[in-house]
C-alpha cells in the first residue's frame, strides 16, 4: 500500500526521471580524497581544496566551450584543469609526472554513491523510468555505475547523444529516446544550470541539494525556480536526497 504523494501538482504527470550523475547521485570527493592520499603531491597541498578548485574549474571550462560551440571529453577537460592548478601550485612535471596526473584524472571514473542514492533509486524505479542524462563518455558513466552500484535503468552520455548539456538538444534527444514529452519527464540534478536548461524545453525540474555542488548559487532563488527542492546534504544522512524524493512521490520502502 502506497502512501499519499506530497509532490506539487506540476509533477503529477511525470512518468520518467532523468538524472545527472556526478555530484547528484555519486560522491566524487570521498573517492578522490582516498586517491589523493596515495600520491606524491607535496604535503603543503590541501587535497580537499584542490578537489573543489578542480571541480569549479571543470565547470568554468565546460561553459566556456559551450559558448564557443566547441567540445572536449570530460577526461580532456579534467586533465587541462588539473595541469593548470598544479602549475598554480608551482608543481611541474618533474615533481609530479604524467603517469600520476593521468591516474588522478581516471580517479573521476571511480566514485561512491551518496548514502541515500542506491536505495532511493531502487524505490523510484518501481514507479518511473530512471535514466542518466549526463555529460561525459559512455565509458565514464559505465565506470561510475560499476564502482558506485547505482541501479539505473539505462545511461545516456553526451558522447552517445552527440551534444553536451546545457545544449537543449541533449535534453530533447533524451526525451525522444525514452518516448516521453517534456511535461512527462523531470530532470533531477544538483546543478541549477542543468535544471534551467531542462526547464527551457518544458521539462519538470527537481533540485537535489548536495554539499559539494553549486557553492555560488543562491538556494532561495533555486527553490523558486524548480518544481521540487530536496535536501540531500550530509546533515540529512541516508534519509535525505533521493530517499526523500521517493517519500515525496509516496513510494514505500522496498523490503
Amino acid at each position: 500500500m502506497s502512501t499519499p504523494s506530497t509532490v506539487p501538482a506540476s509533477l503529477r504527470d511525470v512518468r520518467s526521471l532523468t538524472f545527472d550523475l556526478m555530484g547528484t547521485c555519486a560522491d566524487y570527493t570521498t573517492s578522490l580524497l582516498n586517491l589523493f592520499s596515495n600520491t606524491d603531491l607535496p604535503s603543503s597541498v590541501n587535497h580537499e581544496l584542490l578537489i573543489k578548485k578542480w571541480r569549479s574549474g571543470f565547470f568554468e571550462m565546460i561553459f566556456e566551450l559551450h559558448e564557443k560551440g566547441q567540445d572536449k571529453s570530460v577526461d580532456e577537460v579534467h586533465k587541462i584543469v588539473l595541469d593548470r592548478l598544479l602549475c598554480e601550485y608551482g608543481i611541474g612535471q618533474e615533481e609530479f609526472g604524467e603517469e600520476e596526473r593521468d591516474r588522478l584524472v581516471l580517479g573521476w571514473h571511480n566514485q561512491v554513491a551518496w548514502p541515500d542514492a542506491i536505495k532511493g533509486i531502487e524505490r523510484l524505479k518501481t514507479k518511473f523510468d530512471c535514466v542518466v542524462v549526463a555529460n561525459g563518455t559512455t565509458r565514464l558513466q559505465l565506470d561510475i555505475i560499476s564502482s558506485s552500484n547505482l541501479p539505473f535503468h539505462t545511461l545516456f552520455s553526451s558522447q552517445l547523444i552527440g551534444y553536451t548539456k546545457p545544449d537543449p538538444r541533449m535534453y530533447q534527444t533524451s526525451l525522444e529516446l525514452i518516448g516521453r514529452k517534456p511535461n512527462q519527464t523531470a530532470m533531477v540534478a544538483a546543478h541549477a544550470y542543468d535544471l534551467r536548461a531542462a526547464k527551457d524545453i518544458g521539462m519538470k525540474t527537481i533540485y537535489i541539494q548536495r554539499d559539494t555542488e553549486d557553492p555560488d548559487e543562491d538556494m532561495d532563488i533555486i527553490r523558486d525556480q524548480v518544481d521540487l527542492f530536496i535536501d540531500g546534504r550530509s546533515s540529512a544522512g541516508d534519509k535525505g536526497g533521493l530517499m526523500r524524493l521517493a517519500d515525496s512521490f509516496g513510494i514505500n520502502c522496498i523490503t
